[in-house]
């Protein structure tokens, strides 16, 4: 059997083929889906390699490559489901784990893509691709120095890769090494002058490392190549004021809240410059802006994703039953505080009720009923990522709590990322939690 690079497709296709007389057809089917895929045709080519499969359903090379031409369709499903058929066939492939874990990381299971992607590798130590994807995966998971690990082998195996170059210079800076970040982004910028985003990490270490000037220097290039981003504007006035020039910095600051409306640390910046420009009325307001903007976390937005909606969200999370149980009442009276928010809540009061039970929490802060409903009120109120945080608190402070991983799969589902919702789901359901088995039902198959 041989290989074949595919340019258009996600990886390298294998045509192997299979010699027998009696699968000759099979074989034009298979060479038909091949010719279909380099020329980007990707849903000719898996009619193509479906037939093949029809006439010869033992052969690795046929699903593999039509796992490839689903993947390229962004049925990354379907395409997992062919690889594991190919897998069956050819345990041997290193292509086909490499292959299907590209697919689950578009998934978002990462975890799941670090096993094949560690298999490809113990099958063909020598491909950097897959010690590239593999960081990639490990940086999603904040796996940071086995990323770093990866990247660095990928280097190592291919001197240029830019894109591993890049994404190890990323990585150090999240391990805090900014020193060691500038030769990663310097070495792009020398195969890529115009790559923008390098220009900004190394602004962004330079900054880290107190060389304001050289940070405004590729900061600079970095808004030049790429006027739209608002992080660089952002980075380039925070530069500009440790330098005093807090003129230059608030109009880095403006122009980035017109890109970016939501940078809380922006409007702390515009008010600190206005405050030392002597707009003290401005610096008000914009510390206000940044203070409420801070705790009502909208610098994150939400974006229902996944196939439970915001309204299936709702319905979900409101069968739940409160757990609201009458306990003695502490000298600190935590669960006065936490019993009043939960009447206060039902009373339509849901801003009190966060007052409440954040004052139940600071006096007992080991209270995990408050946090799990402090987390379904945010919820309620469209606010997932404190209320994930929120239940997160709740799971750490009592980790058979199984209706708090109930609503974290719900909410986390809702936002895309289902492998770990089902996840969350099925560890309630271990737990006791039944009602969790439908929605596994209805939502995770």
């Amino acid at each position: 059997m041989t290989r074949r690079f595919l340019p258009l497709a996600l990886l390298c296709i294998w045509a192997g083929l299979s010699t027998a007389t009696a699968q000759q057809s099979a074989a034009d089917f298979f060479e038909n889906g091949i010719t279909r895929s380099k020329t980007g045709d990707f849903t000719g080519a898996l009619q193509a390699f479906s037939m093949a499969i029809t006439m010869n359903p033992e052969n690795a090379a046929s699903y593999y490559n039509r796992g490839l031409a689903k993947a390229n369709l962004k049925d990354h499903r379907g395409a997992i489901l062919d690889y594991d058929r190919a897998i069956e066939l050819n345990a041997k492939d290193a292509l086909a784990y490499l292959s299907r874990g590209v697919s689950k990381s578009k998934q978002d299971d990462h975890r799941g893509a670090l096993l094949d992607f560690s298999r490809a590798i113990e099958l063909n130590p020598d491909d950097p691709q897959t010690y590239y994807s593999r960081g990639v995966s490990r940086s999603r998971l904040e796996q940071h120095r086995g990323a770093l690990a990866d990247f660095s082998k990928t280097i190592e195996l291919e001197p240029n890769n830019a894109l591993a170059l890049y994404a190890r210079g990323i990585t150090k800076q999240k391990l805090e090494d900014y020193a060691g970040s500038l030769a990663d982004f310097s070495k792009v910028l020398e195969m890529n002058p115009r790559r923008a985003q390098a220009f900004a990490g190394r602004g962004v270490s330079k900054l880290e490392l107190k060389d304001y000037t050289g940070a405004i220097a590729d900061l600079n290039s970095a808004i030049e190549l790429g006027p739209e981003d608002a992080e660089s504007y952002y980075y380039r006035g925070f530069a500009k004021a440790k330098l005093d020039d807090y003129k230059g910095a608030l109009a880095d600051y403006n122009r980035t809240l017109t890109l970016n409306g939501d940078n809380f640390r922006a409007y702390y910046g515009r008010g600190f410059c206005r405050s030392k420009l002597g707009d003290q009325k401005g610096a008000i307001q914009d510390f206000n802006t940044a203070i409420e903007a801070n705790n009502s976390n909208t610098d994150a937005k939400v974006y229902y994703n996944g196939k439970i909606t915001r309204a299936i969200l709702d319905n979900l999370r409101n069968l739940v039953q409160e757990r609201n149980k009458i306990n003695d009442l502490s000298d600190e009276r935590a669960e006065a505080y936490y019993s009043r928010a939960v009447s206060k809540n039902k009373q339509g009061d849901a801003k009190a009720a966060i007052v409440d039970l954040n004052k139940a929490i600071e006096l007992s802060p080991t209270y995990a009923e408050a946090y799990f409903t402090l987390g379904m009120i945010k919820s309620a109120q469209g606010d997932q990522k404190g209320a994930v945080m929120d239940l997160n608190s709740a799971i750490k402070l009592n980790p058979r709590y199984a209706e708090v991983y109930y609503v974290r799969g719900i909410i986390k589902h809702a936002l895309g990322d289902e492998n770990g919702g089902c996840l969350d789901l099925s560890k309630a359901g271990e737990l006791g939690y039944t009602p969790s088995y439908k929605v596994i039902s209805d939502y995770c198959n």
